[in-house]
């Protein structure tokens, strides 16, 4: 399929919900079929709210495959394009999947499912972003990551050799940001939800609460 300048696609990175597997942090308070109950919860949030920003196509990037049952049932209740999660570590997997998307779509916008503080506004303003001439947006998170990073290009340096899951990524992101001398802009700070106390501001906030945990 050849690249649309204009297009943008909103990739969804997701874990199959498998008990023991998924928010591992939260099974000392949810026990595993709680955690995983939540993490499901997560993912049908997320892609509801990538439909909701009505921006462009959405594709679900899976792992393990797109043969789980439950992402499976995701990509039919959304509409959503299933894709399995090709490479190894993180980083390698997001470069892949964001060589793959930018082929063919102008703007490429990726999200996990770990922030249920992430809205529709939010990935309308990175759309509007790259659209305005940003090389890379971003909506970092609380603990030293990000939650969505949206490019038009891509470079492996953004990715190759990155520490994922510490608190250094963002600070690591800028830093070869500034290497490949791309301009890049950043929404306002959010927070994801992977330990005990996430999960208690989870409820205080009102984005959910314990029975609207099962999906």
């Amino acid at each position: 399929m050849p690249r649309t300048t204009g297009e943008a696609r909103i990739v969804v990175f997701a874990k199959a919900p498998h008990p023991g597997t998924v928010k591992t942090r939260l099974i000392p308070l949810l026990g595993e079929d709680g955690a995983a109950a939540l993490h499901a919860r997560f993912v049908t949030r997320t892609l509801s709210t990538a439909r909701a920003a009505a921006i462009g196509t959405v594709d679900l990037f899976c792992a393990p495959g797109v043969d789980d049952a439950f992402l499976r049932f995701c990509g039919a209740r959304y509409c959503v394009r299933l894709e399995n999660q090709s490479g190894g570590n993180l980083g390698t997997r997001m470069l892949n999947a964001f060589e793959r998307a930018l082929a063919s779509a102008g703007l490429v916008i990726l999200i996990g499912t770990d922030c249920p503080a992430l809205t529709a506004e939010h990935l309308r303003e990175a759309r509007r972003r790259l659209a305005a001439g940003a090389d890379a947006v971003f909506a970092p998170t609380e603990d030293g990551g990000y939650a969505l990073i949206g490019l038009r290009r891509c470079d492996a340096r953004l990715f190759d050799g990155v520490a994922w899951e510490t608190p250094s990524v963002m600070a690591e992101t800028r830093a070869r940001l500034r290497t490949v001398g791309w301009h890049w802009e950043e929404l306002e700070e959010l927070w994801d939800v992977d330990r005990p106390e996430d999960y208690q501001r989870l409820l205080a906030s009102g984005l959910m609460t314990e029975n609207t945990i099962s999906p």
